[in-house]
């Protein structure tokens, strides 16, 4: 995944801002409030879940850019959703940047905060690259300039080391009065926004003509603060231009950064003259894509999904822009009044813009006030150049990762947590919880996880004994011989001591918060086993990063499709409390009331007791009463009837009646007769939904006609609806639809499909 700072340079970059991904808050972040800042935004979606689970690698762009809160802000989300303790949860990280340009914008207020817990504001400063062990790599080749004495000067600036010598030199070109030919094209760098469009304002207007409005095509979804280019852009014949993208064409004509001047336009194009080639270039509509992340469900890859294009002219008006406009760009002649620097690295990234000193012309005199140089960037350049990786560095690195990797494969830390939160669950509610759990949990501790945990340790250190310099994990014969003895170790203890114990709990609660603590918690110890099992089996021939890698990405993403989490039930459980259960739901969901309200947890397991079979036997039951029986009796009795038939049951306590019909069936028969569904409420003193949800039943069998329940017209709207977006359940489907749509009609039309 690419991620980048500013929504220009994630664009640019083909990724996304590293706010909107990480669903980060603007603003500090503090160390200590991390985790409350993320409860505070919105969940994140399953898609966005599942990469952070399967990424393996993350590119941030533009790192100079990147506060040391931010660093950690990401560390602290790949560490949640990666369910690992590791730095950015294991998962590596590349940085692109240049320190000595654009600099973390941080607000006094804000630094205010920060400064308790950071040192400076940059990336290099955050606890996470203090614990991540990066290997500082230095990219010398000089691409933009050719003169070697520039190129000193350039130095000695990034250096903070301007000799006299080349102070008086670089002020040789110091020109207040300079008037460019409009020809010429020159562009002039200033430190503030208002300069540089106050000179484009008055440059536009001193031309003569009319001028036209290049609209921008907006598609799909792409954010106004990332627009690459405004999104009406006003140009006239004259006008000093420069391209803000690369062609896109085989013909490469024109390149980010590249000046002219407009010389014809038309509704569809803008040509414009280069005077560095003498070429004319047609310029069309250029499209830069909004990219989103996804996952493959063939491959189980990352892949980039464009959800939104900006279309526009790739122009912009470039008399003047602003000195952080002009980063990355490259200029053959350019007009640079630096003299109102206000930040670290401007006047560098000024000068370095040009390609040498004959076309540099300086409109304020540089001084040494003027080149503001960070004091700590200073020394963590001076840090990375005495600090040079060599081979064997690298090839350490390398080997210290892939030994990372199996350690990881038999790290049981991730258990923990949700292990001892099942168990803070069940003690704390013991009174409203029935089925075999605390038992089973301490066996998976006490003989599972706590003997794993100090296995893994010991054999964590034995594999850094075993190491060779020369070999790589994956090609050291002694390190696999020890891998796969470990892989069949740790694989038959997990399936003995934590798999089938863990098959055996059986759980049930009527208190519904305790229900869905217990079963979160019992869901992420489930996924975390399964993840585990999965990628100890598929690594007992032999370790390779790249199969490992592929192997972790599939097991994190392997229950994505699962619709809902497993449901935990008592294993004695007799069938009829399943089927009790299903139709509290059915009639749960149909009238919109809490389960409990038809009946209770501790109703259902009476009626189990009692076998009850006629309305009296019922209504002695505990916790049902003349309400609940009136209402939803017959469809009680009728799933005890039918329970006792498929098991041979007969009924002791009086004597057998003859079966009553149906009670849905008796429901449809009235319907048939032409009775509307409140006349048979009405008659049968039953809920509108609850005669809805008996026809409703019919429409798979094609017994009832979903248009004899609900207009054509209405019907094709929601079916419409249905087909056009994705949904996981019900209730998610009913979020996403108009909001006059019942219920009741969502479940009528998705049986209509099912049939």
């Amino acid at each position: 995944m690419v991620v980048a700072p500013t929504g220009v340079a994630a664009i640019n970059a083909k990724g996304v801002t590293i706010h909107s991904f990480f669903q980060l808050p603007f603003g500090p972040l503090l160390p200590n409030s991390i985790n409350s800042a993320f409860n505070q935004q919105r969940k994140f979606s399953k898609v966005k879940i599942d990469i952070l689970k399967s990424l393996d690698l993350l590119i941030i762009d533009e790192i100079s850019m990147v506060r040391a809160d931010l660093l950690d802000g990401i560390d602290q989300v790949l560490k949640r959703y990666k369910r690992s303790n590791s730095v950015f949860g294991g998962v590596q990280v590349l940085c692109f940047g240049d320190i000595q340009q654009l600099a973390p914008v941080v607000k006094s207020n804000e630094w205010m905060l920060l400064q308790a817990h950071y040192q400076t504001p940059y990336f290099f400063s955050s606890k996470a690259y203090a614990e991540g062990d990066f290997v500082p790599i230095e990219l010398k080749k000089i691409y933009r300039q050719e003169n070697e004495e520039f190129i000193t000067i350039l130095n000695e600036i990034r250096n903070d080391q301007l000799s006299e010598k080349s102070l008086q030199k670089l002020n040789q070109h110091y020109n207040s009065t300079f008037t460019p030919d409009p020809s010429e094209g020159y562009i002039t760098l200033t430190t503030h926004n208002k300069s540089a469009n106050a000179i484009n304002k008055k440059e536009l207007d001193n031309l003569k003509g009319k001028s036209r409005i290049y609209k921008a095509d907006v598609s799909g979804s792409f954010n106004e603060t990332s627009y690459p280019n405004d999104e009406e852009l006003t140009l006239k014949v004259g006008s000093q231009v420069m391209f803000i993208k690369n062609d896109s064409s085989p013909e490469k004509r024109y390149y980010n950064g590249k000046i002219g001047t407009i010389t014809k336009m038309t509704k569809e194009d803008v040509t414009v003259l280069c005077q560095d080639d003498g070429q004319e270039i047609v310029t069309e509509y250029e499209t830069w894509d909004n990219v989103k992340y996804n996952i493959d469900q063939e491959t189980q890859e990352i892949k980039e999904e464009i959800t939104g294009i900006f279309k526009q002219i790739p122009l912009r008006l470039a008399w003047a822009i602003t000195i952080h406009k002009s980063q990355g760009l490259t200029f053959d002649k350019a007009i640079i009044d630096a003299g109102a620097s206000f930040a670290h690295g401007q006047t560098y990234v000024a000068l370095s813009r040009c390609t040498s000193l004959e076309g540099l012309v300086l409109k304020s005199r540089i001084q040494n006030k003027s080149i503001i140089n960070d004091q700590t960037v200073v020394g963590f350049n001076q840090q990375v150049e005495e600090n040079h990786p060599d081979e064997e560095v690298l090839n350490k690195s390398e080997r210290q990762f892939q030994l990372n990797l199996i350690s990881e494969l038999f790290d049981f830390n991730p258990f923990l947590a949700p292990l001892q939160r099942m168990i803070r669950v069940f003690q704390s509610n013991r009174s409203s919880i029935k089925g075999e759990v605390f038992n089973h949990l301490e066996m998976i501790k006490d003989q599972g996880i706590i003997p794993l945990l100090k296995v893994g340790n010991q054999f964590k250190v034995q594999l850094s004994k075993l190491s060779r310099e020369n070999y790589l994990p994956e090609n050291d014969p002694i390190i696999q011989e020890r891998f796969t003895k470990g892989v069949d170790y740790f694989l038959n203890q997990m399936i003995s001591c934590i798999v089938q114990p863990f098959s055996k709990i059986s759980f049930s609660s009527d208190n519904k918060q305790v229900k869905k603590d217990f079963e979160k918690s019992y869901n992420d110890f489930s996924e975390v086993m399964n993840q585990k099992v999965f990628l100890l089996k598929n690594s007992t021939e032999k370790f390779g990063v790249h199969s490992y890698l592929k192997f972790r990405a599939e097991a994190a993403l392997q229950n994505s499709e699962k619709k809902k989490p497993k449901r935990l039930r008592t294993n004695s459980e007799p069938l009829l409390a399943v089927k009790l259960r299903e139709l509290r739901s059915n009639i749960s969901e149909a009238l919109q009331i809490p389960p409990f309200q038809v009946f209770t947890q501790e109703t259902l397991y009476n009626i189990c007791n009692e076998l009850p079979r006629t309305e009296k036997q019922l209504l002695k039951v505990k916790g049902m009463g003349k309400i609940r029986v009136q209402n939803y009796g017959d469809e009680i009795l009728e799933v005890i009837e039918s329970y006792c038939k498929d098991n041979g049951i007969d009924a002791f306590n009086e004597q057998k009646k003859e079966l009553k019909k149906p009670t849905k069936q008796i429901s449809l028969e009235l319907f048939k007769q032409g009775l509307s569904i409140e006349e048979i409420a009405k008659e049968r003193k039953l809920k509108k939904a609850t005669i809805e949800s008996h026809l409703a039943s019919y429409i798979p069998s094609g017994d009832v006609d979903i248009l004899e329940l609900m207009p054509l017209k209405r019907y094709k709207k929601l079916m419409n609806q249905i087909e056009s977006i994705e949904f996981k359940n019900l209730t998610d489907l009913k979020e996403k639809v108009e909001k006059d749509f019942t219920y009741m009609e969502l479940r009528m039309v998705m049986l209509t499909m099912e049939n």
